[in-house]
């Protein structure tokens, strides 16, 4: 069933959440987990509840969950985002929490290039507080915004003094390394993890636009781009993507993985140099051509090579689809 959309979430949960597992993120450390486990947290999927479900240490919960705590000091979950970035908001979700959640909670950053999945050396890295101290309701989506401008791979989620969270969003702006990158290399330009962002489109009712940019193909027809059935109405359906450097394009690849009757009968792109457009919003062009209408096949994985009229460089990308359907995947393959 399609999870309705929260009407009190705020602006920044548009944005991309760097801690989610769909995107790499991963629990690596935490101070107890005696009830439920850290990998809990970052799951893409909202949390649900089972009224009869038990486990030898008491009843299941679909989150992280410490133990009650009988000595000082409180628990901790040290994450690794999925991308480095910079943050603008958190949900530090109770959802199903009510008589169990932790009271408060803060939440602290740093940037490492050392791998911490095997070392218990956390008290060492110069953590600085993103989140300072702050009450929680249970049941809850705990919306908490934030403006940082510190970089930072992973993130330390204290609760005092203990207690269970659902799941822990971190949305924020992916900040690649490009220096990592060879001058001249071929990349995915629109991939979230090279800082690309779905910028708008007209409709997604049955699947997130940001699902065209994640890594992977999609493991079923959720996980894609999905409109409504246009029906008789005229017009088409269409998505942009900021790049996320602006690039001289080389291939592109349309996925219609796993949609076999519901995949758009043709699709075509075009692509403007708009570096100044605000954040969010689909520039004005000039556009021009880069694929022309060309006819799609469900449930395949369309590399356009030879099709490309114009290769940029360009800032956006506009994917128009005809007249409706899903998308899984878009793959903008060049050259910053």
């Amino acid at each position: 069933m399609k999870t309705p959309p929260d009407p009190n979430a705020p602006a920044f949960t548009s944005l991309i959440d760097l801690a989610s597992s769909r995107l790499g993120g991963l629990a690596i450390a935490t101070s107890d987990e005696f009830f439920a486990e850290k990998d809990n947290l970052l799951k893409a999927t909202p949390a649900v509840f089972l009224a009869d479900e038990y486990t030898d240490r008491g009843k299941w919960m679909d989150g992280w969950e410490s133990r009650r705590k009988r000595v000082p000091g409180h628990d901790w979950c040290v994450l690794r985002l999925g991308a480095p970035g910079t943050l603008k908001g958190f949900d530090i979700d109770t959802s199903f929490f009510l008589g169990n959640h932790p009271p408060f909670a803060s939440v602290e950053g740093v940037y490492s290039e050392k791998s911490l999945v095997h070392t218990d050396a956390f008290d060492q890295l110069p953590w600085k507080e993103i989140l300072k101290k702050v009450p929680l309701q249970p049941g809850s989506h705990n919306y908490c915004d934030v403006s940082s401008s510190e970089r930072v791979n992973f993130l330390r989620l204290n609760i005092f003094p203990d207690g269970g969270v659902a799941r822990f969003r971190a949305y924020g702006h992916v900040a690649p390394d490009w220096t990592r990158y060879a001058p001249g290399e071929v990349l995915d330009l629109a991939a979230v993890e090279h800082g690309g962002t779905v910028e708008a489109c007209n409709d997604m009712f049955f699947g997130p636009k940001d699902n065209l940019i994640m890594p992977g193909r999609g493991h079923n027809m959720s996980d894609g781009w999905e409109t409504k059935r246009k029906r008789n109405l005229p017009g088409h359906d269409w998505v942009v993507v900021r790049l996320g450097a602006a690039g001289t394009l080389r291939r592109v690849i349309v996925d219609t993985n796993n949609f076999k009757g519901n995949f758009p009968d043709r699709c075509s792109l075009e692509g403007c140099n708009a570096p100044n457009a605000a954040p969010g919003t689909v520039p004005e062009g000039p556009w021009q051509t880069i694929v022309g209408e060309t006819k799609l096949m469900g449930h395949h994985q369309h590399e356009l090579v030879t099709e490309l009229k114009a290769k940029g460089p360009f800032t956006h990308v506009r994917m128009n689809i005809f007249p409706d359907g899903g998308v899984a995947r878009l793959r903008l393959y060049g050259v910053r």
